[in-house]
């Protein structure tokens, strides 16, 4: 549900020119299909009743976990430009540029989705004011009754919104960590993760209006976001000392690095990891895989092992070289492109589905209905893809392109009216730093 372009530095924070750009990893686009289908079939799971099969219904129902996946995907990619920052020195990322990001990203089709679902679905029609309004702006995590027919499942994306807007904060308070203190980043991301866990005994005591589930901010689901965060730490030491998960890469990173890194580079070992954690989230330590009250240990737990899943199923992909070649086929690097759409347009489709079809609800036909709901998400998503989502992308993109032109034509008009030019040595060199102001300037505009 994230964009990977992590985008430039702000004026006061500009990269020098030598700064290498950031590794592209092209099998989390597949990973992130892989969430989108999770969380499709899941619901698909529940209105069939599949969740009651025993033993396939619980796994199949605690593929909610998908979301953790999803989160810590955002946090993985949208953490590596401070990551990037703390190791060079450079300050810290343009914040007012994230935030443009984040919002062209997100909105646009999800306000097509909300408008849409709620004036044409049915069981949505007749929407007060309110509805409306938490819906349109993310807020129904925190506004009572405002789950929306078609739009069940959008719980999560207001909590990835309030985790766009902490991110700058955590980034901020680590800010200091950086030289000798870079060892630091991943201890305390981690202690930030686990205090977050008390979360589910904090929420609760909160006067909050009835309706109102604390457990599902953003602070509760921190753990989940946490995990991508810390691999995004393992990721920068790794980018720029790939000797670091070798036996004798330990004289830049500590031994404690190396090791984590040899380990996340595991992929028999994550592996082990992922089966162990999701089969004892499949299970009532983790609460249930369906509707019903989850206490605050089954809540924390669940965290937890969310996290662990999100990590071993990421970290093989960025600590190792590959190949993935699953993941990065052209039909799996296109459902990631078009993963966004799936998760936003599919709740609703999957409630057209049986009565365009005439099957009833919670009866049964777990595999047509998968098979159908699938195939249209995937269609409605691609044409959400291309009509909305990549047109307001590429606005904005070139609306950053035309400030930097702007940017760059009143730094030149600057230098050239400061004095007359001369010729020589000495204006080669000026015209090397005339050409070096002119790109921070450039990026500063962006």
């Amino acid at each position: 549900m994230t964009s990977t372009d992590p985008g430039p530095t702000s004026p006061a924070t500009a990269e020098p020119a030598t700064a290498t750009a950031r590794r592209f990893y092209p099998q989390l686009e597949g990973m992130r299909a892989i969430a989108a289908i999770g969380v499709l079939v899941t619901h698909v799971a529940f209105q069939t009743r599949a969740v009651e099969i025993p033993v396939l219904g619980p796994v199949l129902g605690r593929l909610d976990l998908a979301v953790a996946l999803f989160f810590a995907l955002s946090g993985f990619l949208l953490w590596r430009p401070w990551v990037d920052a703390a190791h060079r020195g450079t300050g810290h990322p343009s914040v007012p540029r994230y935030f443009r990001h984040r919002v062209v990203r997100i909105w646009p089709a999800y306000v097509v989705v909300v408008t849409l679902v709620i004036l044409l679905l049915p069981e949505a029609q007749g929407a007060d004011a309110q509805v409306w309004l938490a819906n349109l702006t993310l807020t129904q995590v925190f506004v009572p009754l405002t789950l929306t027919a078609g739009l069940t499942q959008m719980w999560s994306l207001s909590v990835e919104i309030a985790f766009y807007a902490l991110l700058p904060l955590i980034g901020f308070a680590l800010l200091r960590l950086r030289g000798s203190r870079l060892r630091a980043r991943v201890p305390a991301l981690v202690l930030l993760g686990a205090l977050s866990l008390g979360w589910a005994w904090v929420g609760t005591s909160l006067p909050v209006a009835d309706g109102v589930e604390t457990k599902n901010w953003v602070f509760g689901h921190l753990p989940w976001f946490v995990a991508g965060l810390v691999l995004a730490e393992i990721a920068g030491v790794l980018e720029r000392e790939p000797e670091s998960g070798s036996a004798s890469g330990t004289s830049g990173t500590g031994r404690w690095m190396a090791g984590t890194i040899r380990l996340s580079a595991n992929r028999p070992l994550m592996l082990g990891v992922l089966v162990v954690a999701y089969a004892l989230a499949c299970t009532r330590i983790a609460g249930p895989t369906g509707l019903g009250a989850v206490t605050e240990i089954e809540f924390a737990t669940k965290m937890v092992l969310g996290a662990l899943c999100g990590y071993a199923l990421l970290a093989p992909l960025v600590c190792n070289d590959g190949p993935f070649r699953i993941l990065t086929s052209r039909v799996m690097l296109a459902l990631g492109r078009w993963s966004y759409g799936i998760f936003i347009w599919h709740v609703a489709i999957l409630a057209v589905v049986f009565p365009l079809f005439g099957i009833v609800p919670f009866s049964g036909d777990t595999l047509l209905v998968l098979v159908i709901t699938l195939g249209l998400s995937i269609g409605v998503a691609a044409a959400s893809y291309a009509f909305i989502e990549e047109p307001a992308r590429n606005w904005l993109r070139n609306r950053e392109n035309r400030r930097r032109h702007r940017s760059r034509h009143d730094a030149a008009d600057a230098l050239s009216s400061s004095g007359p030019s001369s010729s020589g040595p000495s204006s080669t060199a000026d015209q090397n730093t005339s050409h070096a102001v002119i790109d921070t300037a450039t990026s500063a505009g962006s």
